[in-house]
């Protein structure tokens, strides 16, 4: 097919694939809803297929149009990558660098670490993607990922720069309510907050509290800002990073002689990448504030029924 089809064609289809709906797709792109009804009906025309059904629901694609959808976030992934690379010229410290980072850590942990990379470099743009969901660094989604596992692939640099200890928490109210656990038996008889379908939190909370199982969980979500927010308004106990539960004053750490489990942190990019000078000041600025900041939170571990003093 010889036909020139725009981008912004391009980029309204895979907006309304991923938003389920013209306004969904018009609030993303920053355009009015006909513009963007306009856009999907130049692109049919253009290709001569439907790529939606109308129905009650929204719009449904087709089979034609789900099979363009992985071309479609490719493009778009290129794109992405085209102007953060346009961004600076060649060997300055300046323009957008891209950022994947896990939700607590994105909330909790990062932002310091934002402010002083401002400082050093006025003239760098952080774009920060905040998800649990891994982003793919070999198609360049991001230029830089703080992950909690080693990459495997050999395209991929990593550096391993600490450990942040997990251990429970609960709110003072909750606990005035309901009283202190003296052990990880205890917690037996008490609320927890903890994942729902997140494979690898459903095994930390099986090691960690054996004689519950999620079914038991009096809430069960996979996103860890809204299990902290639950503890904090006191509906029972979870296991959080150390570092953040014991700056809020309201919760109270459980076991405080005990670390739950320990989660590994790596900075990783992608080796062509590495020589941006813009990528390698981000990524070497990381890696010495995870340096120094899971340097703060080493623990000694204890027996898991330790009791808790008083």
């Amino acid at each position: 097919m010889s036909t020139i089809v725009s981008w912004d064609h391009q980029r309204a289809f895979l907006a309304v694939i991923e938003e389920g709906s013209l306004s969904g797709a018009a609030r993303r792109l920053g355009v009015s809803q006909p513009t963007v009804r306009g856009w999907i009906a130049g692109l049919e025309a253009a290709l001569d297929t439907r790529l939606f059904s109308r129905s009650v629901n929204g719009l449904i694609p087709t089979d034609g149009a789900r099979a363009l959808v992985a071309p479609a976030r490719a493009m778009s992934l290129a794109s992405d990558v085209f102007v953060r690379r346009a961004s600076a010229p060649p060997g300055e410290i300046a323009g957008a660098v891209k950022v994947s980072v896990s939700e607590t850590m994105g909330l909790e942990v990062v932002p310091p670490m934002l402010v002083a990379l401002r400082r050093a470099y006025p003239a760098l743009t952080v774009e920060l993607q905040v998800s649990n969901r891994p982003a793919d660094l070999l198609g360049q989604e991001v230029d830089i990922a703080i992950r909690a596992f080693a990459p495997e692939q050999d395209a991929l640099i990593a550096r391993k720069v600490g450990a942040m200890p997990l251990g429970f928490f609960a709110s003072s109210d909750y606990l005035e309510r309901r009283g202190w656990p003296q052990t990880i038996a205890d917690l037996a008889g008490h609320d927890i907050v903890g994942p729902d379908r997140t494979a690898s939190d459903l095994q930390l909370g099986k090691a960690a509290v054996p004689d519950i199982s999620p079914a038991g969980y009096a809430l069960r979500t996979d996103c860890h800002p809204a299990r902290i927010a639950a503890v904090r308004a006191g509906l029972g106990i979870t296991i959080m990073q150390i570092a953040v539960g014991s700056k809020d004053l309201g919760l109270r750490r459980l076991f405080p002689d005990m670390v739950a489990a320990s989660m590994d942190i790596w900075i990783v990019a992608h080796e062509d990448l590495r020589s941006v000078a813009r990528v390698a000041a981000v990524f070497d600025h990381f890696v010495a504030a995870f340096l120094d900041f899971t340097s703060e939170q080493r623990e000694p571990k204890a027996a898991p029924d330790s009791p808790v003093p008083g």
